[in-house]
């Protein structure tokens, strides 16, 4: 006979306790919280999350990481990946007041976890300089074979798009109209011409 199955099988427990800490940060959200948001009970929590709520929250923050990981293979087979990289900045314009209040959960968690928990501020720093490798690489890439003619190194500009990125989520809840985000983001993607 098969035992009680874990929450953690259902893939969506991650996602909805993502929900959660995107919109409250690590520290505001309690175990109550959680188990609202996914459906669980304290025990079947626990049987699930032994490292309770950091574990979870590790969870989440590697998810994110999966999805720039996926962005990345596109990349790699876009005909056109410095567009590409362009059309995920000029997305964030369009996108709707709730996610422009939600940031980005990976820089969030760079500020809220300096000077709380270092392992947790050092995944998410990790997963920004992967982002950063990835936009530098493929800068690389465009100067190589001439389709970007700028000569500032990749190196630079790889930082300077996620200075961009971190800037951009304190922006967009600023100032969550579309149009004040959209020529705010043309005038920085200018620097990639």
């Amino acid at each position: 006979m098969r035992g009680r199955p874990t929450i953690y099988e259902d893939a969506n427990i991650i996602k909805k306790a993502q929900e959660v800490f995107w919109q409250k940060g690590y520290s505001a959200t309690s175990l109550s919280d959680l188990q609202k948001a996914t459906g669980a009970g304290a025990g079947s929590f626990y049987n699930t999350f032994k490292g309770g709520k950091k574990e979870v929250f590790q969870k989440a923050i590697e998810e994110r990481r999966l999805a720039f990981d996926a962005f990345k293979i596109e990349l790699s087979k876009s005909h056109s990946p410095l567009e590409l990289i362009k059309d995920f900045f000029r997305s964030i314009a369009s996108a709707d007041e709730n996610e422009h209040l939600k940031g980005c959960i990976i820089a969030n968690t760079v500020v809220e976890m300096t000077f709380i928990d270092e392992k947790l501020e050092a995944n998410a720093v990790q997963i920004l300089k992967e982002v950063e490798e990835m936009f530098t690489q493929t800068i690389k890439n465009e100067q190589a074979n001439g389709t970007l003619k700028t000569k500032t190194t990749p190196e630079i500009l790889g930082r300077y798009l996620i200075t961009f990125w971190c800037g951009l989520n304190t922006l967009r809840r600023m100032y969550p109209d579309k149009n004040v985000l959209k020529n705010q983001i043309e005038m920085q993607l200018a620097v990639l011409s």
